[in-house]
């Protein structure tokens, strides 16, 4: 195997497909992303831990063909230092060591044959009648605002899941761990007018959204097969498992209207947030909001530690309320916020409060009070 390639495809590729090497790989080629000449002008770059299986393919001159494995952590971390010149990878046949030169540049990496790593689970038969085709800025941008509620924990479980409904010009995303919930709904130029509630282990989701930002493409086309999704642009393709079952019927548990109303600015809540979390208790993580005349005030206090306070001015002229909550929550969802103030929905303090961003309709946060003992 031969072949010399610009410094930032190979980077980039390297960049889209590692997050998907398993962390706890019971074999070690699952460390490893898979290396293989495709055509002359093609190179295409394989990681997967089964769960998750990601590919890019980046253009290159190929001289001689072949495939191999290498190190995904050394590959990154060698072509990263790089310049910003030709490289070019070989590897004589029968052998398992690839040799990387850049300008004076050497580097001998020993790989795992290719043989090792399992070729069924990125060659997939993609049948186009099985296709959806979508925008991907709308896509990855509603991924990221209603994905982080989902749960954390690595199951089967369907609230381990981020669950994606594609109408035929809305896309409407949603997730939740029982504690909180996040719904967004995007406008979309589904070009097919197909349809599809799919339930999309949030991992697979959100690792997406981070390698999107090496994708340069305006669309992305979604396949469904039995128990797998596709992600598929032209040069990259994401692999995943579907969860199964119902997911909770989250659109009954939004309130659509809230007695009392708080206009916040979000930058400065999120900065008051970050400040009186300093004392929080760790094993609760809960700091007390209280709402009167105009100002929110944040309290936060540890008995061994101390406590913290911090005021600022909001528009909130309802009766006083306190009301608590884990601030993780809070601040997660200000974070995703894109407009400069929230409206925040509040009822009693044990209701269900509702962050809805002041400039967007379509992007909506449910977090559920704790008990202020």
């Amino acid at each position: 195997m031969k072949f010399i390639v610009k410094k930032e495809d190979l980077f980039n590729g390297i960049k889209i497909v590692e997050r998907a090497t398993s962390l706890k790989a019971l074999q070690p080629v699952f460390l490893n992303i898979l290396i293989e000449t495709i055509d002359k002008t093609k190179v295409r770059l394989v990681a997967t831990d089964l769960d998750l299986t990601v590919t890019a393919v980046i253009e290159a001159q190929v001289e001689e063909e072949g495939k191999i494995t290498l190190p995904s952590k050394t590959l990154n971390e060698i072509v990263s230092k790089l310049g910003n010149k030709l490289i070019t990878l070989e590897m004589k046949e029968g052998e398992n060591t690839v040799n990387i030169t850049c300008q004076n540049s050497k580097f001998d990496i020993i790989g795992i044959s290719a043989s090792e790593f399992p070729q069924e689970v990125y060659n997939v038969d993609l049948k186009e009648e099985e296709s959806l085709e979508i925008e991907l800025k709308p896509f990855a941008k509603a991924v990221r605002q209603a994905g982080f509620a989902a749960a954390s924990y690595e199951t089967s479980n369907l609230l381990s899941g981020i669950v994606c409904d594609i109408s035929a010009q809305m896309l409407e995303i949603a997730s939740t761990d029982g504690n909180r919930l996040a719904r967004v709904r995007e406008h979309v130029d589904n070009k097919d007018n197909k349809t599809k509630q799919l339930i999309i282990p949030a991992k697979a989701l959100n690792e997406f959204i981070k390698m999107s930002s090496y994708i340069d493409e305006d669309s992305i086309k979604i396949y469904t097969q039995k128990t797998k999704i596709i992600i598929k642009t032209e040069k990259t393709m994401t692999i995943s498992r579907l969860l199964e079952g119902q997911f909770p019927k989250y659109n009954q548990l939004i309130p659509t209207e809230s007695p009392k109303k708080a206009k916040v600015n979000v930058s400065q809540m999120i900065s008051a947030l970050e400040r009186v979390s300093i004392m929080v208790n760790e094993k609760t993580s809960i700091v007390k909001l209280s709402f009167a005349d105009n100002e929110l005030t944040l309290n936060a206090d540890t008995p061994d530690s101390g406590k913290s306070e911090e005021k600022i001015d909001i528009e909130y002229t309802s009766e006083p309320l306190l009301i608590a909550f884990n601030y993780k929550y809070v601040l997660e969802a200000l974070k995703n916020i894109d407009c400069e103030e929230v409206i925040i929905g509040l009822n009693t303090s044990l209701s269900a409060t509702v962050l809805r961003p002041d400039c967007e309709e379509d992007f909506v946060c449910l977090i559920m009070p704790v008990q202020i003992r």
